[in-house]
């Protein structure tokens, strides 16, 4: 018998011999029954309350490929601490043939499922409200709760008892100077984007390397960014924000906490900026919001719908930034504008580049592939419905075949001599009911579909050529918009002599490769490709028009 290992350990701050230990006894009770090793699968520093981890995603991978036929851990927790998490994974292995063993648990079975991924889950939950609230102690003393501000040290000094000391602050005199710089700049006009580049061209190190827009002007409501730390005049605010993981891709998302949820202290040791310069700062950015509002912008950071067909989906094929626009009519890549620090410095059309990629579209959309397919789907739908149809007129008819027998029932009972003021409302219901079902029958009659439909490819046809009038009318634009965005991960804008080249990224990208299509005006083959990425699966397909 072929055994699998799992180990894994959760933060940085843990040994890596944990998993050499974790591997140890695993190969203990490997050799206890006699098994055979196949192989170790660990993952360093990766929480278990996610399930997009390298070696666990392999080894998933790797059961469906009849790789072992036992997995091995040291308990149920190191494989997943989430409860949704640990049950597919056993559904998976169970579906495999595959049982898991574990050191502390022996054979996992359903009753270890339920019972140690509920114990675990309360585990994250007791572990995180622990944590939050040794978090907010040490706020409330004026250290840090973590992280690195731009502008500060963080001291790490040996107590008088031996014990190391973490989360004071210290001012920074070179960082401290930019900081001071930076809100100058702004105060006298300047905008974040003109600061961002400048500072680049000079070599300035920022916060992540180099610096952009969003990082100076950040989010007012969440205290983000240079202009907004109110660290920076002696204030510490802490608790502004929660974080919630998303299940679907395990990527946390900011939520605001009410203002009586923050935490404020002051730390008048840490102050970098007087309190008439913040001022100033702060009136010309109330000023800046007033004025966009005015101008019928919403305000920063609310959520809107996208004015234009791809905006937020376009990308520099150059550096990875975004495509954004530049003046009314063209775009651009953004890290030129806002960093200086790429140098693909081409442009495009709005305009061009939508009729190029609607364009692109129709002629991929209308290969003989993708509508053989469009046929197939189709029917195959049709046929299901269909089938519904006659079932549910099946059982409709049988209802009404009792229904009738009952009455015939009655009225023989009438006819005999026998009545009772119960049988005059029971036959009001059934006279009701058997309407009803009678009308239904007459219904599904008329409605009655057919199992093959005719002109299935005429109509995909028609539905393809009016792609670019759906877009332009008002009824119908914003559906059609909405049905493109979301096939479309993304459009990589790539530099190719001296023009762009467009890149469709998603699972519409997908269907259009279909069938190694060739584009119009003897352009190349479609270039379709898939690459792996360590234990998480395919990137989507990339289609290059």
């Amino acid at each position: 018998m072929r055994a699998a290992i799992y180990a894994r350990y959760s933060t940085d701050l843990q040994s890596d011999s944990s998993i050499e230990d974790q591997h140890r006894l695993c190969a203990r009770l490997i050799t206890s029954n006699g098994w055979r090793e196949a192989e170790t699968y660990s993952d360093r520093g990766l929480s278990g309350a996610s399930h997009l981890r390298p070696a666990y995603q392999r080894l998933l991978e790797d059961a469906r490929g009849n790789a072992f036929d036992i997995v091995v851990a040291e308990g149920l927790d190191r494989i997943s601490r989430d409860q949704e998490h640990i049950a597919a994974f056993f559904k998976q292995m169970r579906f495999q043939g595959i049982p898991v063993f574990t050191v502390a648990e022996g054979e996992i079975s359903e009753l270890h499922i339920g019972l140690k991924g509920t114990m675990s889950s309360l585990f994250l939950k007791d572990l995180a409200q622990k944590t939050h609230r040794g978090l907010e102690g040490r706020v409330r003393k004026g250290k840090s709760a973590g992280g690195v501000t731009f502008g500060y040290d963080v001291l790490r000094q040996m107590q008088a008892d031996g014990t190391l000391a973490t989360g004071e602050r210290a001012i920074n005199p070179d960082q401290a100077e930019v900081v001071r710089r930076i809100l100058e700049d702004y105060k006298n006009g300047l905008s974040p984007r003109a600061i961002a580049s400048t500072l680049n061209a000079e070599g300035v190190p920022g916060p992540r390397g180099t610096w952009g827009a969003s990082t100076i002007y950040g989010n007012h409501q969440r205290g983000t960014g240079i202009l907004n730390n109110e660290l920076y005049i002696g204030r510490l605010v802490w608790n502004r924000q929660r974080f919630i993981k998303d299940p679907a891709t395990g990527k946390r998302q900011a939520r605001p906490n009410p203002p009586d949820a923050w935490v404020i202290e002051d730390v008048p040791h840490l102050r970098i900026v007087d309190e008439d310069l913040w001022d100033a700062v702060k009136a010309r950015q109330l000023q800046t919001r007033n004025m966009a509002i005015s101008d019928g912008i919403k305000k920063l950071g609310r959520a809107r719908r996208a004015r234009h067909l791809f905006s937020g989906m376009l990308k520099c094929g150059r550096c990875g930034g975004g495509f954004v626009q530049v003046g009314s009519q063209f775009y651009g890549c953004a890290s030129v504008r806002n960093k200086g620090t790429c140098d693909n410095r081409l442009t495009i059309r709005r305009e061009d580049l939508e009729a190029r990629i609607l364009s692109g579209l129709k002629e991929q959309l209308l290969q003989p592939d993708l509508i053989a397919e469009y046929v197939r789907a189709y029917q195959e739908e049709f046929n299901r419905l269909a089938g519904t149809v006659r079932k549910e007129r099946a059982q409709n008819a049988r209802k009404l075949a009792a229904v009738n027998r009952q009455i015939d029932q009655i009225v023989d009972a009438i006819a005999q001599g026998m009545f009772h003021i119960s049988m005059k409302d029971k036959m009001t219901a059934l006279e009701a009911e058997k309407l009803r079902l009678e009308q239904e029958l007459r219904e599904t009659e008329e409605e009655s579909p057919v199992l093959i439909h005719p002109g299935l490819a005429d109509r995909y046809r028609a539905q393809v050529e009016s792609l670019e009038g759906a877009l332009a009318d008002p009824q119908r634009s914003v559906e059609a918009a909405d049905a493109i965005r979301s096939l479309l991960s993304e459009i990589r804008l790539v530099p190719e002599a001296d023009g762009l080249t467009i890149e469709l990224v998603g699972e519409l990208a997908g269907l259009l490769g279909l069938g190694g299509i060739q584009n119009a005006n003897d352009r190349p083959k479609a270039v379709c490709s898939t690459s792996m990425v360590a234990g998480v699966g395919f990137e989507p397909t990339t289609f290059r028009l």
